[in-house]
């Protein structure tokens, strides 16, 4: 009887274990720098939207509308006044810092659309800061990275 079994020696099976576990890792680390961007667009769009939101329901609402920063509890929120319950809340990573930089970190948006006081404030991330900056009238603003 002849044995005739084909297969792969263990060596063989090592070598071509190793190369993948290679592969993997460089996979992995090449991905985490595309993750961190991502989560910061990600939030910018975010809160991007939220100011929109706060700026179009003082609009359509006639009231003023208070954008309220809790930058050491990692939460922003919307409300009418400050003792009446918000309207929207959001929680946001503990990997973004917020700090006032012209402006405090509450934004009152008018009956008009208009924002109260113009200027900026920063946002920190792990790798990069960005400046949040209101412009004078009509309540516009844009996000620049530093």
């Amino acid at each position: 009887m002849k044995n005739n079994q084909k297969g792969f020696t263990l060596a063989e099976s090592l070598i071509v274990l190793s190369v993948f576990m290679i592969l993997s890792t460089v996979t992995v680390f090449s991905l985490k720098p595309e993750h961190t961007m991502l989560e910061d667009e990600a939030f910018l769009t975010q809160l991007q939207a939220d100011l929109y939101y706060a700026q179009n329901y003082a609009l359509s609402h006639q009231h003023e509308v208070l954008f309220i920063i809790m930058q050491n509890q990692y939460f922003y929120k919307l409300s009418e006044r400050t003792e009446l319950p918000p309207f929207l809340q959001r929680s946001y990573s503990k990997s973004f810092y917020l700090t006032e930089g012209t402006i405090p970190l509450t934004i009152k948006f008018l009956p008009n659309g208009n924002v109260s006081k113009f200027g900026s404030f920063y946002i920190r991330t792990n790798n990069k800061v960005y400046r949040l900056t209101f412009l004078i009238g009509r309540g516009r603003f844009y996000v620049a990275e530093q």
